[in-house]
């Protein structure tokens, strides 16, 4: 009897392991087919049959957790893992690890990390990872350096994680660092790295150094991602030409571009002038398949709009079957753009008649539309709108609401929505202080500032920028050298382009031409369209042909079909009377094609939007519009009159 029972108890636990290898083999196909809840279910089905995990099962069902995301699942396998004879086994406890970082709750991660026993490379990357995606630099360099005091030798999927994290705050210095450590351990030949350590350069903006990767990498070894990491780069830091350049190398070397391609360069498209190419990715994009994808269409939508092709935009959603809340906005976001608030309005009114609930970048959209165009009677209504649905709780939400009623010349409107913010953020303060600049309230803007600064808030560049906007319009020159010299000196922010042409502006409008010149000749980076402009726009108001000239001719060269240099040079030679000047730029406008497009007023009565062009005669009130036109000029110019005669009156006189 004895002997004989041997047998049998192997025969028995011969089949209890085939029939878990058979369970586990489901879990696993359930959880590589990204199907989590069905493989949990699986697992539970197995616990019922009486059939007890191994240490093959436990991983599998952790990964079913992290792909859901879900907290109570995580600790629920947990704590079968915790009853079970694999609680110590390094595979399962990394994995649990693992589940708990993409499950958000790094404090549990990190607490299985620090009791277990025994750990090797995979658990320390895994914990650090779990930094890196909650944004923990100090965490992930302390993780770090005790890796390596305890002698475990980094990986490839360390220094990916490093790079990551050093990736997100932009910090070059230290990306530069942990590029060369990579080399050091020998890791830089492996395709994955380079591909993070592209993304990385061009996040921080080194797009020099992202090409060097890419060049490094030997040609049989690269991979579409390496290909995308070089577009998506160029195309988040809105450089379309090197995408699209990139891209057509792409395809050169005989890549397949896959959906990340697409998208990336199609979200790089936001000029008019840009439509062209733009419509031969969208071609490609049928060529290759990915245009029946939604993230496509969507994309797609978003670019025509941009490009200010807004009838292609709604024809492909009108063809859409399945829209989501990302289409509709994409769409009323379109129309908001163009100040089409009639139409962006009424998509809107359509989204909800579907049963689409509008999120809060739609209402952001319509927001910046009634800006655009002034439409103070709708924004009030979208505003009461955001405060009946929970949505004015957002600050992003009154941020753009008191932009939107500064934009409306509503500047009471905006204050008082500031003031009863109940969290106010450096965009709230900077956005309430361009608002006061824009309606004339210059000694406002610059008095929130210097109260922003005292409640310790750090401007940004924005701000300084709105500051010196308002010092430019109210003409305070030495405020406005206070304020550039400040940003530099104290907040180590350097000048960009706007604020350069802001102080080149502030300084010809008081006159100072010559100084004006000197600074623009003398700045760090080349002067561009912007700065020329308020150059030029100051010889106009003083009346200098000479420097008014030199600015023209650097204008003419950087944009030879722009039509505002040609117009204020004209009007600068006809107030000095020189007609012979005032031909020549006609002709030179005649030889390049240039074209002054009319410009356009609106108007909301009665809640629509009435556009108005120069010397438009096809409105149906058309008539009685210009008579009531010429009588408004007429007693403008009676008041004018009469204010001039005040002044010709002496104190004396009126006593």
């Amino acid at each position: 009897m004895v002997t004989s029972s041997v047998p049998l108890r192997l025969n028995r636990l011969s089949s209890n392991c085939s029939t878990v290898d058979l369970w586990n083999s489901q879990i696993r196909e359930a959880v590589n087919k990204n199907h989590p809840r069905k493989a949990l279910l699986l697992f539970r089905q197995m616990k019922q049959n009486a059939i007890e995990p191994d240490n093959f099962t436990f991983p599998f069902v952790a990964k079913a957790c992290a792909k859901l995301s879900d907290q109570k699942y995580s600790q629920m396998i947990h704590t079968h893992i915790v009853k079970s004879p694999f609680f110590a086994d390094i595979f399962v406890e990394t994995t649990v690890v693992g589940m708990y970082v993409k499950s958000g709750r790094i404090d549990c991660a990190y607490r299985v990390f620090d009791e277990m026993r025994e750990r090797d490379v995979t658990s320390w990357n895994a914990m650090l990872v779990g930094f890196v995606q909650m944004g923990f630099l100090d965490r992930v360099c302390g993780l770090f350096c005790e890796m390596e005091l305890v002698g475990i030798r980094p990986d490839a999927v360390t220094v990916m994680g490093l790079t990551q994290a050093v990736s997100k705050s932009k910090n070059l210095y230290m990306l530069k660092g942990i590029h060369l450590f990579g080399i050091k351990i020998g890791v830089y030949g492996d395709v994955l790295v380079a591909n993070t350590w592209i993304s990385a350069y061009a996040k921080c903006g080194d797009f020099g150094s992202a090409e060097l990767v890419f060049d490094g990498i030997e040609e049989g070894l690269r991979t579409v991602v390496s290909w995308n990491s070089m577009i998506g780069g160029y195309a988040n830091d809105d450089k379309f030409v090197d995408a699209f350049n990139f891209y057509k190398c792409m395809i050169g070397d005989g890549f397949r571009p896959d959906l990340s391609t697409i998208v990336s360069l199609l979200s790089s498209c936001k000029q008019p002038d840009e439509l062209f190419q733009s419509k031969l990715i969208h071609s490609h994009a049928i060529h290759c398949g990915c245009d029946l994808a939604i993230s496509v269409i969507n994309t797609l939508i978003s670019m025509y709009s941009k490009c200010g092709d807004v009838d292609s935009a709604r024809f492909l959603f009108d063809g859409m079957h399945d829209r989501t809340c990302v289409t509709w906005t994409a769409m009323i976001g379109g129309y908001s753009c163009k100040g089409d608030m009639d139409a962006a309005l009424g998509l809107f009114s359509a989204m909800e008649a579907v049963g689409k609930k509008p999120d809060l970048v739609t209402l952001l959209s319509l927001i910046s539309g009634c800006g655009l165009i002034g439409g103070l009677g709708l924004g009030k209504w979208i505003d009461s709108y955001a405060g009946s649905n929970g949505l004015k709780n957002n600050v992003m939400v009154c941020n753009a609401l008191v932009d939107m009623y500064a934009k409306c010349g509503s500047i009471g409107d905006a204050r008082e929505l500031f003031y009863v913010m109940s969290e106010r953020t450096v965009v709230s303060w900077t956005t309430m202080v361009a608002g006061c600049a824009l309606n004339g309230e210059f000694r406002e803007a610059l008095d929130l500032f210097h109260e922003m600064v005292e409640m310790g808030l750090r401007p940004n560049h924005i701000t300084f920028l709105t500051v010196l906007q308002a010092c430019t319009h109210a003409g305070f020159l030495e405020k406005g050298w206070e304020c550039f010299n400040t940003m530099i000196s104290v907040y180590n922010i350097n000048p960009g382009l706007d604020h350069y042409s802001c102080m080149a502006d502030l300084l010809g409008r008081k006159g100072k031409l010559k100084e004006a010149l000197d600074f623009v000749q003398n700045m760090p980076i080349k002067p561009d369209v912007g700065i020329w402009g308020s150059l030029l726009s100051a010889c106009k108001i003083h009346r200098d042909v000479e420097i008014g000239e030199y600015a023209a001719h650097h204008l003419f060269e950087l944009d030879p079909h722009m039509a505002a240099p040609y117009v204020e040079m004209a009007n600068i030679y006809a107030s000095a009377g020189r007609w012979d000047g005032v031909a020549k730029m006609r002709s030179m406008m005649k030889c390049n094609k240039v074209r002054k497009f009319p410009g356009q007023s609106h108007v909301e009565v009665n809640g629509k939007t009435r556009t108005f062009t120069v010397e438009d005669r096809d409105h149906p009130e058309g008539i009685l519009i210009y008579e009531l036109l010429d009588c408004l000029s007429f007693q403008s110019k009676e008041d004018a009159s009469y204010s001039r005669h005040l002044e010709g009156i002496s104190d004396h006189d009126l006593r």
